[in-house]
């Protein structure tokens, strides 16, 4: 018998493959989500009472189709459509009728999750857009979990994925892959989205907590789905070895009271040893093949740390190199800032410190709180306690999340000499 958790882990894996579908043989991103969502509530109501159905995505497939036709007809009727265009809806209501018994689906055994997943991050729509579409339409979270997630009010996020469906018809987008000459763009971003919604879920942009362990665990999943959908992708085992070995020090990564524990500070026993190894063999297996790309090369520097023992193990050369080896491959400021904590391992502060000079001028750093947090660690080592405090206290004055702003003050009142707040 279907339980209502059976109906919902039935969503979050025939969704995607229901409303793709849909999409494909009608077309309407808007009306196709609605008939999965109605198709859903069916299902929900009547396989507990029946029993589930043999083919549960034949089923669904048809009753959304059904509901489809039926929505288009009330609207053709209440806008008074030509009978030429009534005609043609009969005769799509017809052929659905035949395809209850020849074709239950009313498409191929085709899996659209990744065509979905293209669409969804469709160069027309801004990366939020992408992301709340992705979460949405692939991901099967409801809009009301999208906007606590991401800290906005509900009706907001609506607004953004309405807005979204609207950007993607009004570009002409059709339900099919690219054209050969773009996919590979477009997977970037497509795993771009991916690694946007893991990090948000690992340390949250605001709020009182540094996890939002339920994009993190999202994030994991449809990366996953995507590996499955492109085995030959060296990126996306990349990106799904990197969020591995990065979520398995999550246990380790926040005190009983939610405070911050900076990696050199973790007990490396609490690490989920489980997707740690799983991270290891995922990224020793890819990189030998092709070409080697950013999310490779960070999920490298990641196994790196998950392989020793501790900080002082570290096999910091080898981190130094391949962070060289990634500002190649993506020049940003962000990871000259992690290389410049790496250089300060292996040849001292004050390397890594005039590393951060070159970076003060970047307009993208000045006001990050990442910038003055990594001076004031390396100022500390350095023995520049003063220093060290002002640029601690003008990083937890930056950042928006709760957890760093409490940590920053913490190390720097420990500096001072003073007790640190009890919440910190």
């Amino acid at each position: 018998m279907t339980t209502p958790s059976t109906t919902d882990d039935l969503w979050r894996e025939l969704a995607p493959q229901v409303l793709g579908a849909l999409i494909r043989r009608y077309g309407d991103f808007d009306t196709a989500e609605d008939a999965v969502q109605e198709a859903l509530l069916a299902a929900a109501t009547q396989w507990p009472r029946d029993g589930a159905p043999d083919d549960p995505k034949a089923w669904l497939i048809r009753v959304a189709s059904r509901r489809w036709i039926d929505q288009r007809r009330s609207d053709q009727a209440r806008d008074r459509r030509e009978a030429s265009v009534v005609a043609m809806e009969r005769r799509d209501a017809e052929t659905a009728s035949v395809a209850d018994t020849s074709n239950p689906t009313g498409a191929t055994d085709e899996d659209d999750t990744l065509t979905l997943l293209l669409l969804c991050c469709h160069p027309a729509l801004t990366p939020p857009s992408q992301v709340a579409l992705t979460l949405r339409a692939v991901g099967g979270l409801t809009t009301a979990q999208i906007a606590r997630a991401f800290l906005v009010p509900e009706s907001t996020m609506a607004q953004r994925i309405s807005r979204a469906k609207q950007r993607i018809k009004e570009s002409g987008a059709r339900f099919r892959p690219p054209p050969p000459a773009e996919r590979a763009s477009r997977m970037r971003a497509v795993l771009h989205v991916l690694y946007l919604i893991f990090n948000e879920g690992y340390t949250a942009s605001g709020g009182s907590d540094l996890h939002r362990v339920e994009l993190t665990q999202e994030a994991i999943r449809l990366t996953r789905m995507a590996r499955t959908l492109r085995p030959d992708d060296g990126e996306v085992a990349g990106l799904l070895a990197l969020m591995l070995l990065t979520d398995a020090r999550r246990p380790a990564r926040t005190r009983p009271d939610g405070g911050l524990v900076p990696l050199a500070e973790q007990d490396r026993t609490r690490w989920n040893r489980a997707a740690a190894d799983e991270g290891v063999r995922l990224i020793t297996a890819t990189l030998p093949d092709g070409p080697v790309g950013p999310f490779q090369v960070q999920a490298a520097i990641a196994a790196v740390h998950a392989e020793a023992a501790s900080t002082e193990t570290t096999d910091w050369p080898q981190i130094v190199t391949l962070y060289r080896m990634l500002e190649q491959l993506t020049p940003n400021p962000m990871v000259s800032l992690n290389r410049a904590v790496a250089v300060a391992m292996v040849d001292g502060p004050a390397e890594g410190l005039a590393i951060l000079r070159s970076l003060e001028d970047d307009r993208r750093l000045t006001d990050h709180h990442r910038l003055h947090a990594v001076r004031g660690h390396l100022l500390e080592m350095a023995g520049d306690a003063d220093g060290a405090v002002e640029s601690y206290v003008l990083a937890a004055r930056l950042t928006t999340s709760l957890p760093e702003q409490r940590y920053l003050e913490a190390k720097a009142a420990g500096l001072r000499g003073e007790t640190p707040d009890a919440q910190s």
